[in-house]
């Protein structure tokens, strides 16, 4: 058995109307396609047509927003009057792409504008009184903030004192108690009527753009597409719109900066689609903040100029080379720090970058199934960093109840940033743990996995994934549809990758068959050439010298039967084993010295008696070969195993040297006649080249010799019995225990390992 990593939610299958199966047949759609609109809610030909057809007047009017027509008065006013206007931006890809989108808004007007992003190391998240101080005395009169604000109530009040506006344009969580701002424009401004709440910071900076500009933007939609898809905000409503049309915008190239920059990433700009921002671009203009300056990312993606659009694009790129570095190295070095006895990982340490522990945060939430908060120590003794979660634990509403011991502390359920001083970690640490237990929180579920739909490998083709495009984009909110596929077996499995952490292979069943990618999965490659596996997945269109054909993206997998895991070759035994509730089991007294390197002491032998509860253990671990087969099987079936590990090491290879025949037998024997005593001890080598015997075939036929009283041994001088009695090799334990070692090595060594599987599982 092997567990899936997510909770797998399948919805109950709803009937679908026949009216409406009926119009979409008729407009030539497929059946899966038909059903999985309707588990979506959409139920009429009127939604379906509203959805794929996507234009600028499905953008809300920007005066809907609460304080727009004073935001836009204030800001005309400051135009005319020629005032220098400051825009205040943050340091990630929305608050970049933010801030170039009311640069270029304003300096289309005619605006004296100006911008700043904060440094997150220097002047941290947000208005900060420090920095605001600096440009107003550069004479900025104006302030507007995009992507933050409406937390900065100290900075927002010295600007202020200073007779200095300053309009806050925002999206993230409101506050309890609201700056006192010339104006605040938030899509869920408190008693606000803005039709949709879920902009980003980019998404509510190009709509202060529109206000401002009188019309749609479109030449601005590309960069408020990135910052909403980099955002990871809803990809619903007014989302879905202004990424649809965004991305149309893009594949126009006329940006510079984002040409550079999907040229560096590898993208094809006509290609381009959510998942490549998401993972290539947004990565990259997130990089520059973690690290560093982010100021000159407003630059690429702003600039006319086509050599500094190169080189910016190629800094970018370097910066986030650079950032993976860092993450790898940190999360490497935090999984050796690992408290396996928390409920919560806390880890802290000096000189880790805090610009990318959220990051290292999900790797080891991923890598261990645990919440984890990482923390950089700075020289004045405070611990800085974020967390993530898993959906069993709200982490906000946990540390929420220990603000003590907090200077600095936010976020959601998910994820969270935090500031305290390093001394109070151990206390923090002790109260998450009986937090968990007062609160009987069950940390080993794990995340959710909405499946839309199971399907059969013939179902899968070109067509239907052309039509999944529909739907798109995805994102929160609005997932890729997501398969789940329980037939086909799997073949052509290899790894792929660098580090051959990627596999792919195909499914197949009898009329069919599907190409599968797993990315991340190469670790999983034992568990994936098993029997009745069930796969998760979505279907993507792989494109290569002009031919298109579907590939199944792996998301999960389970299996429910016994999983049978090849060790048999020795370059895989220094593999991990992962787990516990190991039994590990050699059949020959000599082979636990083989393995006492790789697993210690915790090997029992056969000759030994099995472990009384040999029912709880979940994992065996066969070090070698049985005397008998059957042994095996019992021993399989007697536990409650979900996996079994074939290392089926062979001292002697009886299944290679076979038995001895009759002539050597003879030739043996007439050689002891004929020597009467001999030296077994010291001369079985001398022994071995003149008879042309293997020495440990020799061995065991002098085992059989001796059990049959043909010959005596004493202090290790062989000697012939005169007149023994007349017996045959059969009645020899040794010859009957050799001949079930050959049968037993013949099947488990040289059979490949389905026909293994399946005779241990029937």
């Amino acid at each position: 058995m092997k567990q899936n990593n997510y909770q797998w939610k399948i919805p109950p299958v709803e009937t679908v109307d026949e009216n409406f199966k009926n119009e979409m047949e008729k407009a030539g759609y497929t059946e899966n396609f038909i059903t999985l609109l309707w588990q979506r809610n959409i139920h009429t030909m009127a939604a379906f047509e509203e959805l794929k057809n996507t234009d600028i007047s499905d953008l809300h009017d920007p005066f809907l927003l609460h304080d727009m027509d004073k935001a836009v008065e204030r800001i005309q006013t400051a135009i005319m009057e020629g005032e220098p206007i400051l825009i205040y931006g943050d340091y990630d890809a929305d608050g970049i792409t933010s801030t170039s989108i009311l640069k270029e808004a304003l300096e289309t007007l005619g605006a004296e504008v100006g911008f700043v992003l904060p440094n997150r190391f220097i002047h941290g998240y947000g208005p900060n009184k420090e920095l605001f101080a600096e440009k107003i005395d550069e004479g900025f009169s104006l302030i507007i903030t995009v992507d933050n604000g409406v937390a900065g109530n100290e900075a927002i009040a010295y600007a202020n004192q200073q007779n200095i506006d300053v309009i806050v344009t925002d999206h993230h969580e409101l506050p309890p108690e609201l700056p006192e701002a010339y104006c605040i424009i938030h899509p869920r401004f408190p008693g606000g009527n803005y039709p949709f709440g879920e902009l980003s910071g980019a998404g509510v900076a190009f709509k202060l753009a529109t206000a401002l500009l009188e019309e749609v933007p479109v030449e601005l939609l590309d960069l408020a597409c990135v910052g909403t898809i980099a955002d990871l905000v809803s990809l619903t409503g007014e989302n879905r719109t202004i990424v649809k049309l965004g991305l149309q915008v893009i594949k126009q190239n006329q940006r510079l900066g984002l040409t550079q920059l999907l040229k560096v990433s590898g993208v094809d700009y006509q290609k381009i689609d959510e998942t490549s921002i998401g993972f290539s671009i947004g990565p990259r203009l997130n990089a520059i903040g973690r690290l560093g300056d982010p100021n000159p990312a407003v630059d690429l993606m702003t600039t006319f100029d086509p050599d500094l659009a190169n080189e910016l694009a190629e800094k970018l790129n370097l910066i986030n080379d650079e950032r993976k570095k860092i993450v790898q190295d940190i999360t490497a070095e935090a999984l050796t720090m690992l408290d396996e006895t928390a409920q919560v990982h806390l880890l802290a340490k000096e000189n880790w970058n805090p610009g990318v522990l959220g990051i290292v945060a999900g790797n080891i939430l991923k890598q261990t199934g645990k919440p984890a908060i990482v923390l950089a120590i700075d020289d004045e003794g405070n611990a800085k960093g974020s967390g993530r979660s898993v959906d069993s634990l709200d982490l906000f509403a946990m540390l929420n109840t220990m603000r003590e011991y907090f200077t600095h502390f936010g976020g959601h359920a998910a994820a969270i940033g935090l500031t305290m001083p390093v001394e109070k970690i151990p206390a923090l640490q002790a109260e998450m743990n009986q937090y968990i237990s007062n609160n009987q929180i069950d940390l080993s579920k794990s995340n959710s996995l909405l499946i839309d739909e199971k399907i059969s490998i013939s179902d899968i083709s070109l067509k239907l994934t052309d039509e999944l495009k529909v739907l798109a984009p995805f994102g929160t909110d609005n997932p890729a549809p997501q398969f789940m596929l329980e037939t086909g077996k799997v073949s052509g499995f290899r790894l792929i990758g660098g580090d051959h952490q990627h596999v792919k292979f195909s499914l197949v069943d009898k009329e069919s068959e599907v190409d599968v990618i797993g990315f991340n999965f190469g670790e999983s490659q034992e568990e994936l050439q098993q029997d009745d596996l069930s796969f998760v997945g979505v279907l993507e269109i792989n494109e290569w010298n002009g031919q298109k054909k579907v590939q199944f993206r792996l998301i999960d997998f389970k299996s429910e039967g016994l999983q049978i895991i090849d060790r048999r070759a020795k370059h895989t035994w220094q593999q991990k084993i992962d787990g516990d509730k190991l039994l590990y089991l050699a059949f020959q007294p000599k082979t636990k010295k083989v393995f006492q390197p790789i697993f210690g002491d915790q090997i029992i032998t056969f000759d030994q008696a099995l472990p009384a509860e040999i029912d709880s253990y979940q994992q065996l671990v066969v070090l070698d070969c049985p005397d008998e087969l059957a042994i095996l099987k019992q021993i399989v079936h007697l536990g409650n195993f979900q996996k079994v590990y074939l290392y089926l090491y062979s001292r002697d290879q009886a299944y290679i040297n076979g038995m001895p025949d009759r002539q050597q037998f003879k030739d043996l024997y007439k050689f002891i006649i004929k020597q009467q005593k001999l030296d077994v001890r010291y001369k079985l080598k001398n022994i071995s080249n003149y008879l042309r015997i293997p020495e440990n075939l020799l061995v065991f036929m002098i085992h059989v010799f001796s059990e049959l009283k043909f010959v005596t041994i004493d202090n290790g001088v062989l000697e012939a019995v005169s007149q023994p009695e007349n017996r045959s090799f059969e009645e020899s334990q040794a010859y009957q225990k050799r001949l079930g070692q050959i049968n037993s090595e013949k099947f488990l060594l040289l059979e490949d390992i389905q026909s293994i599987r399946n005779w241990l599982q029937n």
